[in-house]
């Protein structure tokens, strides 16, 4: 889902159930959206991400540090130089807590 004020990517905020713009901070509650715009190239609808959506984002068998939940999604991000490896960001499936593995 897009930001409806300055139109970045949102990201679901499961811990309090909305789409959260990591840019200007705006909130939507899931399912509350309908229509977030409509592609400039082709005049169609873009699609709108919902809670009933499956994430996207990969899953790992990482044992949450605040809820003992077994299963994460992660990310890989360059977060030091470009001669350090990658730092893995874990989100708990179950309580949304974070945590990072430097590699």
């Amino acid at each position: 889902m897009f930001c409806p004020k300055c139109k970045r990517l949102m990201r679901p905020d499961r811990a309090a159930g909305a789409w959260l713009c990591p840019g200007c901070g705006t909130k939507v509650k899931m399912g509350e959206a309908k229509e977030v715009g409509r592609s400039e190239a082709s005049g169609r609808a873009m699609p709108v991400i919902d809670s009933k959506t499956a994430p996207t984002l990969p899953t790992a068998d990482e044992s949450c540090p605040k809820c003992q939940n077994g299963k994460a999604y992660w990310v890989l991000r360059q977060t030091r130089g470009a001669d350090e490896p990658e730092t893995r960001i874990f989100e708990c499936t179950k309580c949304g807590y974070k945590w990072r593995e430097y590699q």
